[in-house]
């Protein structure tokens, strides 16, 4: 039986269908990615399925104890409650004995510890053995210090955005739940944490539904893709690379389904043109035929940039940088910066957060002055800056009226007009679409329509601040075929490493806050293979259990164990490598690719086992 099922969901919003009688399963332990472009619905399926938003029509079905936890892209805490508070929420007893505990440890350290505080942490002590809490006590501070929270204490009030997010995060990946959504879970996580945050999904025991921008995530975390597209559901076997394949291919035979319906379409109405009467029950059905034909929808239009936007011409000198120093909140953020802009340099700003990167490009586009050096900009250079939090919108406004605003056409480099409803259609948005009022529009389409603005004005310098995080995956990839021909400048702030290998050659990074920033040449994977030195791995200091009994010796049967569990690991290893070429051949037959999958998962879970036990009998063997 499925973990949980879907039957014919329906949403609108305005006359806009999200879900148009939409069904799907989600199996144990399945790890799918959901895509789409913005304003398609994502968000409000995560929030149908959680409970957050009603739905109009359809069923959601799964078993009474069944628990889910969701994280949404802009979580709400209560911020009177501490960190260890909000993320040790809920009835689960292992979560009671962790809550209990926590808090009987704060009272024993306080100034006022007494007797009475020693005997509620013995008791605390007492209830963590019997529910055999001590592990999951451990794993949950890791998870914490792993997402950059080490002030257990603090109050949630007192958090950054950011911040909260993770403790969001942390307080779902700790409870203990058979179906976890996230929605953009990768939003203001450093490199380091995504790759942790990924490695930990792969071992997460509950099924996972994802909405991410972030394709190197999608296609090293899910096994299967369901794509929202104008109210219909699609579904893909496979990661995100695999999707991609798949999806060309379903778009290969709509558009041979489309021709041939209007080839049929042209002949029926040419029989009909040439005067036959509609008397017979015969010529009846063929008019009705016509006219069925005739109501059909086609595929929709995609979006793609094949030419370059002609910007101003860009002179010798872009923009210099002199011994420039920044400082925030009374904090230094840049020190002593000294750096050149050529023509046609494609950079990436990259290290952890608050170490001053978006105060960087703030200085490049001349919107805060640096405390002291200079900072040179040549005549020619135009500037176009997409920032993370952009400009408010005029809600009144229609989408086309918006762009028009900044420019009715624009011209490519060989100079041929391009019209603001084209350049509109190009980012995804129809014709019939573009008399969409803003206020209408949802937060993921604002920032497309924004991004669009800024390259409507036409600059030769451009500078993007983290322009994943609110675009969909179809977005980023029109817009990173705009920027391989763009002919300026352009540098970016961004985490998203596949964004940033698209797109950069060079690297300024950023180790600490008020440190020197280094220049690499190459690109980001580039500076991720040769970084030699990494991150020491923290780990919390695991609280005082019950003590371990002494490991016993290999015995007879574990011996026997230990001689052949290598060849039993490598034969799964081989069974695995098998059902993913098994997979890949597949193609559209979603059932036995479904097959094949159950089997790969019962396969891995068995190696999984199986390598458990190898590391402890390899310990047995050593005391042996």
């Amino acid at each position: 039986m499925s973990l949980l099922r879907v039957e014919n969901l329906e949403k609108t919003y305005g006359d806009k269908v999200l879900f148009n009688r939409i069904s799907f399963s989600v199996e144990k332990k399945e790890r799918i990615g959901l895509v789409g472009i913005n304003g398609t619905g994502k968000s409000s399926l995560l929030k149908a399925l959680s409970g957050v938003e009603g739905l109009e029509g359809g069923e959601i079905l799964h078993a009474n104890d069944f628990h889910l936890e969701y994280v949404p892209q802009d979580p709400e805490i209560d911020g009177n409650l501490t960190v260890l508070e909000t993320v040790f929420y809920g009835d689960a007893p292992v979560i009671r004995a962790m809550r209990e505990y926590e808090a009987a440890l704060a009272g024993l350290a306080s100034e006022s510890s007494s007797e009475k505080h020693q005997d509620r942490f013995a008791r605390a002590q007492a209830k963590m053995d019997e529910v055999d809490a001590w592990e999951a006590n451990t794993q949950a501070k890791t998870i914490l210090t792993k997402l950059g929270i080490q002030d257990f204490h603090r109050k949630a009030g007192s958090l950054s955005g950011g911040q909260r997010r993770r403790v969001s995060l942390a307080k779902a990946l700790i409870q203990p739940a058979d179906l976890l959504l996230l929605d953009e879970p990768t939003n203001h996580l450093d490199n380091n944490t995504i790759e942790w945050l990924e490695g930990y999904l792969k071992q997460y025991s509950g099924a996972l539904i994802v909405i991410t921008h972030d394709r190197y995530f999608l296609n090293r975390v899910t096994e299967k893709i369901m794509e929202l597209h104008e109210g219909r559901l699609y579904e893909y076997i496979g990661n995100y690379e695999r999707f991609l394949e798949q999806k060309a291919e379903r778009e290969r035979t709509e558009i041979q389904q489309e021709d041939k319906r209007q080839n049929i379409l042209r002949r029926e109405l040419e029989w009909l043109k040439r005067g036959a009467k509609a008397r017979t029950t015969k010529q009846k059905a063929r008019k009705q035929r016509v006219e069925a034909l005739q109501e059909e929808e086609g595929p929709t239009h995609k979006g793609s940039l094949d030419f370059s936007i002609g910007s101003k011409r860009l002179g010798k000198n872009v923009i210099e940088l002199e011994h420039v120093y920044a400082s925030r909140g009374g904090e230094t953020v840049l020190s002593d910066i000294s750096y050149l802009v050529n023509r046609r340099d494609r950079l990436g700003i990259i290290g952890p957060n608050g170490v001053g990167k978006t105060t960087l490009l703030h200085l490049l586009a001349g919107k805060i002055t640096p405390d002291a050096g200079e900072i040179s900009i040549g005549e020619t250079v135009r500037i176009g800056y997409y920032t993370q939090e952009h400009e408010p919108m005029d809600e009144s406004l229609r989408m086309i009226d918006y762009i028009k605003e900044t420019a009715e056409v624009v011209r490519t480099a060989e100079g041929a007009e391009i019209t603001a409803e084209q350049m509109l259609e190009r980012f995804l948005f129809s014709r019939a679409k573009q008399w969409t009022h803003i206020r209408r529009l949802s937060g993921g389409e604002r920032k497309r329509l924004y991004l669009l603005k800024v390259l409507m004005e036409e600059p030769n310098v451009l500078f993007l601040d983290e322009p994943t995080n609110d675009l969909d995956t179809e977005t980023l990839s029109i817009l990173e075929d705009y920027l391989e021909q763009f002919p300026g400048v352009v540098i970016t702030v961004s985490h998203d490493r596949y964004f940033l290998d698209r797109v950069v050659d060079q690297l300024l990074v950023f180790r600490t806050k008020g440190g020197q920033v280094e220049r690499y040449y190459g690109s980001y994977s580039d500076w991720l293979e040769e970084e030699s030195v990494k991150i020491p791995e923290v780990k919390p200091v695991k609280e005082a259990g019950p003590q371990k009994t002494k490991k016993k010796k290999l015995s007879y049967k574990d011996q026997q164990e230990w001689n052949t569990i290598e060849e039993v690991i490598t034969e799964l290893e081989e069974k695995i490598e098998k059902l993913d070429e098994e997979i890949a051949a597949t193609g559209a037959d979603f059932d036995k690719a479904r097959d094949f999958y159950e089997e790969k998962q019962r396969a891995e879970d068995e190696l999984e086992q199986k390598m458990e036990r190898w590391e402890e009998l390899s310990l047995l063997q050593e005391e042996s």
